[in-house]
C-alpha cells in the first residue's frame, strides 16, 4: 500500500485478533488493536484514524452501543462491523447506527480488504480540501503535493507528517503528535526519527518553513 492508513481494530477473540493485525500489517496499514470498547472513544480522541475495524460482540460495552455513541459524538470516522450474527434485522440495525459497511463472520481476508479500500475510496470521495501554508499546495484525496508551482515527491512518511504540519500552521505540533501520525502501536520509534524527517521536507521546502521550538514541537509557517 503506497499510503501510510491507520485503522483501529476492536477485536475481543485473541486469535482472531492476533490474525486480523498480522494480516493488515502485512497488506500496509498501521494497526493499533483494542480487545473491549471501553477505550475506543479515548483513542479516537487521541489518535487519527482512517478506519475503524469494530466487531459487535464485545464484553462490557457492546459494539453496537460503541457505534452509537461515535455518531452521537458527531465522528464521522467510516467504520466496518465484524459480527458473527448475520440476520437481516441485525444488518439493518447496524447500518441504521451509523455502521458504513458490514462483514459476517467468518470471512476471507481479500473480502475485508476489498470492504476497506472500498470505504477508503468512498472517504476520499467526499474530501475535496485543498490544503496551503509556505508556499505549498497539498491535496490530501490524491495524494499529490506541489511547491512554488513544481511537483514535490514524498515518502508515505514524508507526506503524513508534512499534511499534519500544513494543517495545523501557524500552530506548534508536539513530536509525539508527529509519531502518532507515522508509527503504529507497538513499533519502534527512534529517538531522532522525526527530526530526520522534518530534516527531508526543509530541504525540500526551505530551511525556514518549518520552525522548531525546543521542548514545544514543530510549526508550520503559513
Amino acid at each position: 500500500m503506497e499510503d501510510l492508513v491507520r485503522v483501529l481494530l476492536v477485536e475481543d477473540d485473541q486469535q482472531l485478533g492476533e490474525s486480523l493485525e498480522a494480516a493488515l500489517r502485512l497488506e500496509g496499514y498501521a494497526v493499533d488493536w483494542l480487545t473491549s470498547g471501553e477505550p475506543v472513544r479515548s483513542t479516537l480522541s487521541a489518535t487519527p484514524y482512517d478506519l475503524l475495524v469494530l466487531d459487535l460482540g464485545l464484553p462490557g460495552v457492546p459494539g453496537m452501543q460503541v457505534l452509537r455513541q461515535l455518531r452521537a459524538d458527531k465522528h464521522r470516522l467510516p467504520v466496518l462491523l465484524l459480527t458473527a450474527r448475520n440476520t437481516l434485522a441485525d444488518k439493518v440495525d447496524g447500518l441504521d447506527s451509523g455502521a458504513d459497511d458490514y462483514l459476517a463472520k467468518p470471512f476471507e481476508l481479500d473480502e475485508l480488504f476489498a470492504r476497506l479500500r472500498s470505504l477508503l475510496r468512498r472517504e476520499s470521495s467526499l474530501r475535496s480540501q485543498q490544503l496551503e501554508a509556505a508556499g505549498i499546495q497539498m491535496d490530501p484525496v490524491n495524494r499529490h503535493v506541489e511547491f512554488a508551482g513544481e511537483p514535490v515527491s514524498l515518502t508515505a512518511r514524508e507526506f503524513a507528517i508534512l499534511e499534519i504540519l500544513v494543517r495545523n500552521a501557524g500552530r506548534f505540533v508536539s513530536r509525539a503528535r508527529l509519531e502518532e501520525g507515522i508509527y503504529s502501536w507497538g513499533e519502534e520509534v527512534g529517538s531522532n526519527t522525526v527530526e530526520v524527517y522534518v530534516s527531508r521536507l526543509r530541504k525540500r521546502f526551505g530551511s525556514d518553513s518549518i520552525e522548531t521550538m525546543r521542548g514545544v514541537g514543530y510549526r508550520m509557517n503559513r
